[in-house]
């Protein structure tokens, strides 16, 4: 079957593959490229793993807000992993191209993870809600068999809601032009090759999922609201310091989330200046997971303490175990 090339593709061809926007045509520009991602994207996944190890192998940190964190960090390494090796490939090889299956994969789990996380970021805002301002009803509200229900019904979500979009998209055979001008098959840029047909019924369900992620930030606004009116009238500013820090790290990840999103989705598309559609979906795709374990671990001494514990075992003798003792008091 003839693919065609990226600069003209016959109407009456069926796209089997399509051509992925090339950042630069300087070798050295791509290989410097590719290994700048590819530490950004050792970083993300070490600084995700560590945090998913000590939430798993510390006691101290075996609860509901820990549990849904270890899930979101879960969550952050399949995310980023959808796009960014496929991206660091293309530039180190020279070879833009990504079959139709590769494409539909990229989408559907990008979406599964981006709604995943949603949902549980809404579930962990709750969570907060429950601990700061019913503190006394705290373990009955947040049970094991609870928060694990939370877990899965929010990936179940996610992959339902992964699972219609993907199946929307791809329902139909694409025709016409298969060069996408973007780093990796987004929805916007996929749409833009599609059939009319789909591009209706594609915005009539992101129509639909609009009102949801505003139903999702209207629930984390009043819980956030009951928080700090909450935490503002503890008589304790240490009591306040302790509550904004468990609560701040959800907030400002849900807001990175969904204000990178935004972006995204109401930016033009540009078919012509490849620096905009990078800097556009390094915001979505790689900035949420790559900050988060950080704002997470600077943030909170239970993460950093286990994580100084790990580094000791596999790194220090039991000689210097002392040394790690006095950072922990």
């Amino acid at each position: 079957m003839n693919y065609g090339t990226p600069e003209d593709m016959s109407n009456c061809t069926i796209i089997m593959e399509f051509f992925l926007m090339e950042y630069s045509s300087i070798r050295e520009l791509q290989v410097l490229h590719a290994i700048l991602f590819l530490l950004i994207y050792i970083a993300a996944l070490m600084g995700n793993l560590l945090t998913v190890t000590a939430i798993v192998t510390d006691p101290h940190l075996h609860s509901p807000m820990y549990f849904f964190l270890s899930n979101l960090s879960m969550l952050d390494i399949g995310y980023i992993s959808v796009t960014l090796p496929k991206f660091i490939v293309n530039s180190l090889t020279g070879n833009q191209s990504i079959s139709l299956l590769g494409c539909a994969a990229q989408i559907f789990f990008a979406i599964f993870f981006a709604a995943t996380e949603i949902a549980l970021l809404v579930a962990m805002s709750y969570d907060r809600f429950v601990a700061i301002c019913h503190p006394l009803h705290y373990g009955v509200i947040m049970t094991p068999f609870r928060c694990l229900w939370v877990a899965i019904s929010s990936w179940l979500s996610g992959l339902i809601y992964s699972a219609l979009h993907t199946g929307n998209m791809f329902r139909l055979p694409f025709s016409g032009s298969n060069l996408i001008h973007q780093f990796f098959c987004d929805i916007p840029h996929v749409l833009k090759v599609s059939s009319s047909e789909v591009r209706d019924t594609e915005y009539i369900l992101l129509a639909t999922s609009s009102t949801l992620v505003l139903f999702c930030f209207g629930f984390l606004v009043i819980s956030y609201t009951y928080i700090f009116s909450t935490v503002f009238k503890m008589p304790s500013e240490e009591g306040r310091y302790k509550a904004l820090s468990t609560c701040s790290p959800q907030l400002i990840i849900f807001l990175l989330f969904i204000l990178s999103g935004m972006v995204t989705f109401l930016s033009p598309l540009s078919d012509t200046t490849p620096i905009r559609n990078l800097l556009t979906s390094m915001t979505y795709a790689i900035l949420p997971p790559f900050m988060n374990p950080i704002i997470y671990s600077l943030r909170n001494m239970k993460i950093k303490v286990a994580l100084a514990r790990i580094i000791k075992t596999i790194f220090f003798p039991k000689k210097y175990m002392s040394i790690f003792e006095t950072i922990k008091k």
